[in-house]
């Protein structure tokens, strides 16, 4: 199995007909994601090589959808994916103003609808659904789920499982930015319910407090092994780095401190992402 998508999801892309919407609604395609269509106002009725483009996420007749809009257009585009009942709503772009990210995740709580994103590289399940930009030809299908906050290190990490003959079920970028939709503990809850992943992957950075309160989840709720990779353990004090959300106050938030609540809970932390398969070989 896999978590928020299977090859059976029925898949819409809002702003298809964009430069990086063609392209990647063609990728997805080509690995097999079912894309019943392309979203853009006043193009509906046109064909992007074999996939329909309509007016309105309504008539798609889909079950999730990706958006590739501009920042600006995030807000409204999001709003009539949840109110057309879809999950996930992946959304791949930056910059996403901070008032109107919360504005969505509320709306997509009152409606319960899954978000992924803003600023994330999506999701995929190996050998059923791509519903991203990530590069499908590292993943390997199999029973790890992983979860990340980092997207480059989501590809070198998976890049060395596959390497290591660990497949996975699901693996998803959460996004970088201060505002999110599914988070660490969101991913986590799905992959302990999901009785073909038995072993977890998180990967989390300096700044904010999402491991921590991870960690604490782990020790209430999941019985499956976990292994962590927490980057930033050389940021420099009172360094900005990487996303927004990567910021430290004082010492919250330092490679430390998660490093640290992890290990309370039996969660080994890899040094090194090429660490990440023996950890994983060794808690199995």
């Amino acid at each position: 199995m896999a978590i928020l998508v299977n090859e059976k999801t029925k898949i819409v892309v809002q702003g298809a007909t964009g430069h990086q919407g063609q392209f990647h609604s063609k990728r997805m395609k080509e690995y097999g994601s079912q894309i019943v269509g392309g979203v853009t106002p006043g193009k509906g009725g046109q064909m992007m090589g074999d996939i329909p483009i309509y007016d309105t996420v309504e008539e798609a007749g889909a079950d999730a959808s990706i958006l590739f809009v501009p920042a600006r257009m995030m807000k409204d585009a999001a709003l009539e994916a949840i109110s057309n009942g879809l999950s996930p709503v992946v959304c791949i772009t930056e910059h996403v103003p901070v008032q109107d990210a919360m504005f969505i995740m509320e709306y997509a709580k009152d409606h319960g609808a899954d978000v992924v994103g803003p600023n994330t590289p999506g999701l995929i399940s190996p050998g059923k659904a791509l519903l991203g930009i990530l590069p499908p030809h590292i993943f390997k299908e199999g029973s790890v789920g992983l979860v990340s906050r980092s997207g480059t290190l989501t590809y070198e990490i998976i890049d060395e499982m596959t390497k290591g003959d660990i497949g996975q079920s699901t693996a998803l970028g959460i996004g970088g930015d201060p505002v999110i939709g599914m988070d660490f503990i969101s991913a986590l809850e799905r992959f302990e319910a999901d009785k073909d992943t038995k072993a977890m992957v998180m990967i989390g950075e300096i700044g904010g407090d999402a491991e921590e309160r991870a960690a604490e989840f782990i020790r209430e709720h999941v019985s499956k092994p976990v292994v962590s990779y927490i980057a930033g353990r050389t940021a420099p004090p009172g360094k900005r780095m990487g996303h927004a959300g990567a910021v430290i106050s004082g010492s919250s938030g330092t490679a430390e401190a998660k490093i640290e609540a992890l290990n309370a809970v039996d969660v080994p932390v890899a040094t090194m992402p090429n660490e990440v398969p023996e950890l994983l070989r060794e808690m199995l």
